[in-house]
C-alpha cells in the first residue's frame, strides 16, 4: 500500500501544475453555472461567495434538489498562501462553483476592502459539520467521506451515526496511492459511485484534497462535493482536541491548534502570515491607501 507522504505529495503536485493547468486538466471545463448570484467578493487574487452556516445548508440543499454537481470549496490564510504558490491549486479555486470563509482573518480582511462582512459569515467545518449531518439524516441523503486514518474516520462515522441514527453515511482513509490510474485510487472510485453520495466530503489535508476532488471530478458520480474538510472527522472522533468555539468566534482558533500540534502548524500560524501581510502591504502601496473597492456585497 502506498504511504502518504504529505511533503512529497505537494512537492510531485507542485512540479506537474503547470502542465497539468496546460493539458486542459482545468476545472473551468467542467464548471456547470451556479445560477444568478451576487454573493461574490474580490480581494488578493481570491473569489469568495460569504455565507452563513444557514445558507450554506440551504445551498447544498438546493444542489441536491436540482440535480447540480457543484464543488463547494472555502478560503483561509492557509489556502490563500498555497494559491499564490501553486498554479494547480489556482486553476482548481478558478473551477470551484461556490467557496465560502472559513477564518476571522479573511473577514477582517474583507472588511479592509470595503466589503461589509459579519462573523456570521465565517464557517469551519468544526462548527458546520454536526448541523450538516443533521440536515442529511433529515432529508435522506447519501453522505461519503473521505479523509483522515481508517481507525479514525470508522470512530467518527460510529460517533455520528449514533447521534443521528437516520444519518446514511460511508467513509473511506484518507492515506491510499491518490495517483491517477492505480490500482488503490480505481478502487476508491468505484466503491463511491456505486454508493453514489448525495453528499461527498473530501477531508486530506490541502492542498491534496483539492488536487484529488480536481483530478477525479469526472469520473465521480456524486452531487455536492465538499472539498476542503481539514481535520472534521478527526474533532469528531477525538482524534484531536477540538479549539474552544468561543476561540473561533474571536478569531483565537489558530493559537489552540498551535498549542495542540505546534511542530506541524509551526508554519501555518506563525510564517506564512508574513506573506499575507506583504500582499496587504502591495495592495496598500499599489492603491495609495485606498483599499477599498467601493463594491457592496449583494444580498
Amino acid at each position: 500500500m502506498h504511504t502518504y507522504n504529505a511533503m512529497s505529495d505537494l512537492h510531485e503536485a507542485s512540479s506537474s501544475s503547470q502542465s497539468d493547468a496546460s493539458k486542459g486538466n482545468n476545472l473551468n471545463d467542467f464548471s456547470t453555472a451556479r445560477g444568478p448570484d451576487s454573493s461574490g467578493i474580490s480581494f488578493f487574487g481570491l473569489t469568495l461567495h460569504p455565507k452563513s452556516m444557514s445558507e450554506l445548508n440551504e445551498l447544498v440543499e438546493r444542489g441536491i434538489r436540482e440535480g447540480r454537481k457543484w464543488i463547494i470549496s472555502n478560503h483561509n490564510l492557509h489556502s490563500v498562501y498555497l494559491l499564490h504558490r501553486y498554479p494547480k491549486l489556482r486553476n482548481f479555486y478558478a473551477g470551484a462553483h461556490w467557496t465560502f470563509i472559513d477564518g476571522m482573518p479573511l473577514v477582517a480582511l474583507g472588511r479592509l476592502y470595503g466589503y461589509p462582512l459579519e462573523r456570521k459569515h465565517r464557517v469551519t467545518l468544526a462548527d458546520w459539520a454536526h448541523p450538516l449531518m443533521e440536515l442529511a439524516a433529515d432529508k435522506g441523503w447519501r453522505v461519503f467521506y473521505l479523509g483522515s486514518k481508517d481507525e479514525v474516520v470508522e470512530k467518527a462515522a460510529v460517533a455520528l451515526r449514533k447521534q443521528h441514527p437516520a444519518l446514511q453515511i460511508e467513509v473511506s482513509g484518507g492515506y491510499f496511492d491518490a495517483r491517477q490510474g492505480s490500482a488503490e485510487n480505481e478502487t476508491l472510485l468505484q466503491r463511491i459511485n456505486t454508493y453514489r453520495p448525495d453528499l461527498l466530503m473530501v477531508g486530506m489535508s490541502m492542498p491534496r484534497q483539492e488536487y484529488w476532488t480536481q483530478d477525479n471530478f469526472d469520473r465521480l458520480d456524486a452531487r455536492m462535493i465538499l472539498s476542503s474538510n481539514g481535520a472534521a472527522m478527526d474533532y469528531i472522533a477525538g482524534a484531536v482536541k477540538t479549539p474552544p468555539r468561543w476561540a473561533g468566534r474571536l478569531g483565537l482558533e489558530w493559537f489552540s491548534r498551535l498549542m495542540n500540534e505546534p511542530r506541524r502548524l509551526f508554519g501555518r500560524y506563525l510564517v506564512e502570515p508574513w506573506y499575507i501581510l506583504a500582499l496587504l502591504l502591495r495592495d496598500y502601496l499599489r492603491t495609495g491607501g485606498k483599499l477599498k473597492t467601493g463594491t457592496q456585497r449583494g444580498s
